[in-house]
């Protein structure tokens, strides 16, 4: 196991969070015995041994014949503790709410994780409903409004990408590096980041770096269908989501107390 800052890390526990992790990313896939052994390389008894006692802890569920494996319900109750314990995202709500309101448009709250954004909180639309942006989905940072808004805020020698090419969400995502920075410089210059048809087909977002961090790991966006977007509305979009992003991140300032977590 590899040391950081000097303490080794336990086996143990790096399994079981590695074992977690792919449960939740099947999502609606439930896994047998063997693909998890095979997928984590780990001896198919400890893993038996493993799946048994998070079983019982209710981290993972299985189905009646007990060779089906997902992840459980003890998982829901840590991320909504997550969301209602961190105040970032408890100062946000109501503004996500006003942006709503103003816009009729969905709005995302989304953080960076990795080469990966995270929603936290959304206001869906009255007028269309999207299942993908539901709130603990991830996206790749490079593949839409949030992400780009995010990696805009770093050096381009220090962006969080994978290795290897960029993933497609759709065909209008970006996949080559070179075309990522140039709207990147944009996004810079803009204040803010555009993005059409590059996570969902038939869709745009515009999304705001939250920066009461340096660099923002935070930031929020409006969703709006393309079929009704036309100039004057763009333009509304915008003002709002900037006056928006102003008010949290004035209640989010350095000096507003909130707990600095890493």
């Amino acid at each position: 196991m590899p040391e950081n800052n000097g303490v080794r890390g336990v086996k143990s526990a790096s399994r079981t969070v590695a074992l977690l992790e792919l449960l939740a990313a099947r999502g609606d896939r439930p896994a047998r015995l063997d693909e998890l052994a095979e997928e984590l390389r780990v001896p198919r008894s400890s893993m038996y041994q493993l799946l048994r006692t998070l079983i019982d802890c209710g981290w993972v569920r299985t189905d009646t014949t007990g060779s089906l494996y997902g992840i459980g319900i003890r998982a829901l109750h840590t991320g909504t503790s997550y969301l209602d314990s961190d105040p970032h995202v408890r100062a946000a709500r109501p503004y996500l709410d006003e942006a709503s309101d103003a816009l009729g448009e969905t709005i995302h709250l989304a953080r960076l994780d990795g080469s990966n954004v995270v929603y936290l909180a959304t206001r869906e639309s009255h007028e269309y409903r999207r299942t993908l942006t539901r709130v603990g989905r991830r996206i790749p940072a490079h593949a839409g409004a949030l992400g780009k808004a995010l990696l805009a805020e770093r050096p381009d020698d220090e962006l969080p990408l994978p290795e290897g090419p960029l993933t497609p969400r759709t065909e209008h995502t970006h996949t080559d590096r070179a075309t990522l920075l140039a709207d990147l410089a944009g996004v810079r210059a803009r204040g803010y980041s555009v993005e059409r048809e590059e996570t969902v087909t038939g869709i745009a977002g515009f999304g705001f770096a939250l920066r009461y961090d340096s660099p923002a790991v935070d930031a929020i966006s409006c969703s709006v269908p393309l079929a009704r977007l036309g100039e004057e509305h763009e333009a509304r979009v915008v003002a709002v989501m900037r006056e928006i992003r102003t008010k949290i991140e004035s209640v989010l300032s350095p000096a507003s107390g909130a707990p600095d977590w890493r």
